[in-house]
């Protein structure tokens, strides 16, 4: 057997909780490192990804990785996901806490436009 670290866990854990209570709608992940920060609009029935943003992209280069990138990385998957007519998500933010950059990120979200 693969011993399964506590992330990994954790992760599973919020994934599973969060496919329960989806009824459909899409779901924003987002990923985090030291340097980087990603956001993914995922079709979870037809298992594609919709819409992604990244501070590896050249307009976050200034801001990279902080909460002020956070926020506009926020900003910009809420206006990709309006372009592809998604208003409602379900927010995951996988074994992350929901605090500092992931916390920035959903704030900017929602006052964006998109509801979760």
């Amino acid at each position: 057997m693969k011993k399964v670290s506590s992330f990994e866990r954790r992760q599973n854990r919020v994934r599973f909780s969060i496919k329960q209570k989806a009824d459909g709608r899409i779901r924003l992940s987002v990923n985090r490192s030291e340097r980087h920060i990603e956001a993914q609009l995922i079709d979870d029935k037809k298992g594609i990804t919709l819409a992604a943003a990244s501070s590896k992209e050249k307009s976050f280069k200034e801001k990279g990785s902080s909460i002020a990138g956070a926020t506009l990385l926020g900003k910009t998957i809420a206006e990709r996901a309006l372009k592809a007519g998604i208003k409602e998500v379900v927010f995951d933010r996988g074994a992350f806490q929901f605090h500092g950059r992931i916390k920035a990120l959903a704030e900017a979200a929602r006052e964006a436009g998109l509801s979760f």
